[in-house]
Order: structure tokens, then sequence, then C-alpha cells
């Protein structure tokens, strides 16, 4: 058989010794939630969590046993090097693994595992290639390729016939994550030859986007830089094959910004109680995105979950960027009076809304700076409507909801030293329930001049912040009994070394 004959070798792939049919779940909260009927492709819940089994295995029952006598290499940012590993050790094949060192410890971990050779070279995927590529000519190996080889992408393509096979409904349209190529080609192939009215559309980050760039340039692109949030997906050129496949079979490609990937990542998690990583989420970002400003409904759409090897220290970003993704959380720099009784003004401004963060440092005597997060339910009219809202009441407003640096650095770094010979920190604890920072800036009251507010609303039993307040000495006692009396949990840390170090 030619291995030009792309379609016959999708039929003929044989993965099934190690992989399995995975589910097509109907997604029904997220379908409401789109107002479209959308299926997710369940590969994350492969042996090795990946769909990158399908090719490997497929692969290295295609080598002939004298072209893999010594082993086989590969290069890979992790999911690929699981399948590598796991088919060579079923086959009882030597393999060596090269990963960059952007890759994450878990992938490291379940690559070593398997028994697989481990070497940690260069800072992205095609550097880590490069390495291979060598080990391959000075130990004889056999290099298999993660997306630029008929056998691989044929693997892959079985995603293809499973769709077919357990879908029977009319499919509009299926959304494929693209890395260097390998998955959209195949399953593209086989759903284009066999249902040419399904459209295919891949989805890319917006800092890897090296398929969409090629195909609208009609020739491959080489990036200079690729982002590695969704390392999985992390490849500065395509490949040779997958770039010809999707030119003849892909009709669309979007991208997607990190904030829109941690939503979908937080929204399959709501649905499904899965946590894929942000590769794995690249599908459902892209339907959201797609549906949402094309204005569709009422389609019916597959995604495919292509991964879940995420790291666990991950999750805190991505929980903090989700957030902005949806258009669920609102950040914004305002500008208050600085005297007593503002602060607790402004806090009623606010009213019901939820807070889900509040920065706030003494600037000078004439003013002082809040950053503020507020939920959101409503998307961007009640973003709109937010600032508005704050601006008719004459406070300076600046949105920072899309500025990169207010949302990695700035919200975590306000603050500072301050002029205030009498300023006198605590450490506030109360039951975490909405309305519930409210009551607590009502209870503390308008007679103290507040100097520095830190509040997270970190989803906890507790909330808690860190409060300045300014007081003299003969005022400590009054301020002392106040606060013994309101009923929280708090502590005094005037005299924290963090506290000197850094705030006073």
């Amino acid at each position: 058989m030619s291995k030009d004959n792309y379609l016959e070798l999708i039929k003929t792939a044989d993965v099934y010794s190690v992989a399995k049919v995975s589910p097509l779940e109907h997604v029904e909260l997220i379908s409401k939630q789109l107002e479209n009927k959308i299926f997710l492709k369940r590969e994350d819940l492969q042996k090795t969590f990946s769909f990158k089994i399908r090719g490997a295995v497929n692969k290295l029952k295609h080598l002939q046993e004298e072209l893999a006598s010594n082993g086989v290499v590969c290069s890979s940012a992790g999911n690929h090097a699981q399948g590598v590993a796991l088919a060579a050790k079923l086959a009882k094949k030597r393999a060596v693994i090269v990963m960059p060192q952007t890759t994450p410890s878990i992938k490291i971990e379940a690559v070593k595992s398997l028994g697989a050779e481990i070497i940690i070279h260069g800072d992205n995927y095609d550097e880590a290639y490069l390495k291979a590529k060598e080990l391959e000519k000075n130990q004889s190996l056999t290099f298999i390729h993660p997306f630029d080889d008929p056998y691989v992408i044929a693997g892959q393509g079985t995603i293809g016939v499973e769709i077919l096979e357990q879908m029977e409904e009319n499919i509009d349209a299926i959304f494929i994550p693209i890395g260097g190529g390998g998955l959209i080609s195949g399953i593209a192939t086989y759903i284009k030859e066999t249902r040419p009215s399904i459209k295919i559309i891949g989805v890319e980050p917006e800092d890897s986007s090296s398929m969409k760039l090629s195909l609208e340039a009609n020739k491959q692109i080489t990036l200079d830089h690729v982002g590695i949030f969704a390392d999985g997906v992390a490849v500065k050129r395509v490949g040779d094959i997958p770039f010809k496949l999707c030119k003849k079979y892909v009709d669309e490609i979007i991208t997607v910004t990190t904030d829109e990937t941690c939503a979908a990542i937080q929204t399959i998690y709501e649905q499904t109680r899965s946590i894929v990583e942000p590769s794995g989420a690249l599908s459902l970002a892209g339907i959201t995105k797609y549906t949402g400003y094309h204005k569709i409904k009422n389609k019916t759409y597959i995604g495919i979950n292509c991964g879940a090897n995420v790291n666990f220290d991950r999750l805190r970003h991505i929980a903090e960027r989700a957030a902005i993704g949806k258009q669920s959380e609102i950040l914004l720099a305002v500008e208050i009076e600085e005297k007593p009784g503002s602060f607790k003004k402004f806090c009623d401004a606010i009213g019901k809304r939820n807070i889900t963060e509040f920065n706030y440092r003494y600037h000078n005597e004439a003013s002082a700076r809040v950053f503020l997060g507020l939920a959101l339910h409503q998307g961007e009219h009640a973003h709109n409507e937010t600032i508005d809202y704050l601006e008719k009441l004459n406070y300076s407003v600046m949105d920072l909801s899309q500025n990169e640096l207010a949302k990695v650095h700035i919200r975590h770094m306000v603050g500072g030293r301050t002029s205030i010979k009498n300023e006198r920190i605590y450490r506030f604890e109360f039951p975490e329930r909405p309305g519930a920072l409210m009551s607590f800036l009502n209870a503390v009251g308008i007679e103290w001049n507040i100097t520095l507010f830190h509040y997270r609303n970190h989803g906890s039993d507790f909330g808690r912040i860190l409060a300045g307040i300014e007081a003299t000495d003969t005022e400590m006692n009054k301020l002392e009994k106040h606060l013994s009396e309101l009923g929280y949990r708090y502590w005094q840390e005037s005299n924290n070394p963090a506290y000197g170090m850094f705030l006073a």
C-alpha cells in the first residue's frame, strides 16, 4: 500500500492493542450555555491521557524489525513521548526520548515510569528535535516523528473513523487543536473523504499560530518564537505532510488567547470534573469563540479533548485567567479621595456586586488608588455598564481586564512603603459568604483612616484581609476595643518582619 494513500492508511491503522475507542460525550451544560449542541471526543481518557498513543503504536507496528533493532528515538513536549515510550515498552524496544526544558514535570515523570531513557535538551520542541535527529544518526536509532509521518497521521486519523461511527445525527463542524498538524490532518483526511459536508476548523493559540500563518502565506512559515502555555502545541514550524493535507482539507483556522483557553479548561471541569491541559481545551475555546463571534445557534459541533497532562501547580494561573477569559470578572484601577470615610463610601458605591479582589494602598494626602476585581454575570454588557456606573459617580476608572502587565504582575504588587507614621497592620478572618466583605467594612466603620487593604476571594470557607489602620499611640486602646467587639478573628502584624521589609 502506498504511503501517500492516507485514507487507506487510516482505514487499516492498527491502534487498538493499546488505544481504546474514546467516548464522544454530549456535554449538556456547555450546550445550553453556547445554545448549540456540543460533543467532546474524550481523548484525555486514553491510557497516556492523550491521543498521541494512537500514532505512536501504529508507527511502531509498521516498522521493519531491522530498522528498529537498536531502538527508537523521538522528540516531544510530553504527550508523543508517552505514546512512544508505552508503544516501545510493549514491543520490547529501547526508547530514547528528547524533551525540551519547558516540558511539564508530570509528563517527564510519566515517561520515566514507562522505562524510557530521557534527555532534557533545548528550550522548545524544535531544539529537542534537532538533538533527537543527532541521536538517530549517532546511535542508529529509528526516529518516530510526532506529526510529520504517514503512519503517525493515520493513527491519529482513527479518531475521525470513531466519530462517524459514534455520531448518528448531522455534524456541522469538528474543531481540532493544531500543533505540528498530525492530529488535524489525520482526522480531516478521513472526514472530508467520507463526509465532505462537515467543516473542519483548526484551533491554535494566538502566540503559536504556525499553521494559520502558513496557509495564509501558501508556504510553511517558521515562527521566531512560540508561546509555551499550551506546551502540547508549541511548534514553530508545522510538518510538510500536515501542511499539504491541511491545504486540501481544512476549511478554517481560528486562534484563541490564553485567557480564552483557561476559561475553556474551567468550563470542561465544571461539565466533566476532568482537568484538561491547555492544548486539550483549545477546541472548546475555539467553539466558544466561533459561536459567539458569528452569533450561531442550534448547530452541532464536536471538539477534540486531546490531552490531560497538566502540572498541578499551573492550576492557580489557569484559575486566575479563566475569569477574564469567560468575561466573568472585570479588573479596574479606580482613584478615590484620601480621607476618612472615602474608602467606605466607595465600597457602598460598589453595592452588592461580588468583589473578587480589592487591593488598596495610601498614595498621598489627596488621593488613593484601588485595584479592584468584580465578578460579572452578563459578559460584555455588564462589563461596560459597571465602568459607566462608576464614572457617573465621578470616579476615575481605568479598565485593566486586558492589560497583561496588570493581570500577571501588578495585581500581586499593589502596595509599597508609606510615609504614614502611625500605621497599624492587622490580619482578619471572616466567614466567606455573599455580602460578607461589605458586612466587614460596615463593622469597621468610617472613624478610622484605612491606609492599606488587601482582599482576594479564593473560594474558601474564610475570607482573609490584610488592613492598615492609622492610629496614634493614644488611640490604640480605643481601636483594639473596637476590633475586639467586632466578632472577627484578627491578629496585629505591625511587628511582622515581612511588613517591615516591604511595606512599612
